[in-house]
């Protein structure tokens, strides 16, 4: 089932959703009006569930990626918690959002580092919908395909008995290239979130559930899943290779 932003988006359904208390408004005011310079297309959104936990794993290739998708995951009468920087609590105004509005901050490289999972698996525990980047950062591929992810996720997946649904979006790109950081908003652009069915990871949570070599699987596996439904969207075949790029 697809959706797009020709359709209504009736009061009665803001009246539904999932509350998120005066941050998450502020956000949304100016979220949508500045996402709405694409065309959004969502293809089996309904695949996200409407109350309950939920981990939504989606690649990265744009500095837009992240209020077009907490748009999208808003959209479906879900507030998502986002892992981030936590350089972007210190931020004038927007770091008053993302704290206001319940977002995680990760402290790369520090002592703190595994707090922003601990809160992570406490906001899926709380059934909260939290939205994760298993690459980390946005792919420097210039052709836009997911480079090679971290292991947070499969941690979160595997420790976690909540759905785990693989996302991808393509066209924010198109609008702010992550690679070349060149602007190009008119046109206006589609941008296509397509949504998986959530992953059956069930085989791997016997056993310890840190085992390096079961996180690097589960994490290539999830990237399978993301890739292969950005290729659907594209209607092209991906590279055998992930880019390699860590930055």
């Amino acid at each position: 089932m697809a959706w797009d932003d020709t359709c209504d988006f009736e009061e009665d359904e803001l009246a539904r959703r999932e509350k998120g208390g005066i941050w998450v408004g502020i956000a949304a005011a100016l979220f949508y009006p500045a996402t709405a310079i694409g065309k959004r297309v969502y293809r089996n959104a309904e695949r996200i569930p409407r109350e309950g936990g939920a981990l939504l794993l989606l690649n990265h290739v744009s500095h837009m990626d992240p209020a077009v998708d907490a748009v999208f995951v808003h959209r479906q009468k879900r507030v998502p918690r986002f892992l981030g920087k936590e350089s972007l609590t210190r931020a004038p105004v927007f770091g008053k959002i993302f704290v206001g509005a319940g977002q995680i901050p990760v402290s790369r490289g520090s002592a703190a580092a595994g707090d922003s999972l601990k809160a992570a698996h406490q906001a899926l525990r709380d059934g909260k919908v939290v939205v994760i980047y298993p690459e980390g950062t946005i792919t420097k591929d210039p052709d836009g395909w997911p480079k090679k992810p971290f292991t947070g996720a499969a941690r979160l997946a595997l420790e976690t008995d909540v759905p785990v649904i693989p996302i991808a979006r393509w066209g924010t790109n198109h609008i702010f290239n992550g690679y070349t950081k060149k602007f190009t908003p008119f046109p206006r652009k589609k941008i296509t979130h397509l949504v998986g069915e959530p992953m059956d990871l069930s085989a791997y949570k016997n056993g310890s559930t840190r085992s390096a070599s079961k996180l690097r699987e589960v994490t290539e596996l999830m990237m399978t899943e993301i890739t292969a439904l950005l290729a659907e969207i594209r209607q092209e075949e991906p590279p055998a290779k992930k880019p390699e790029d860590d930055a």
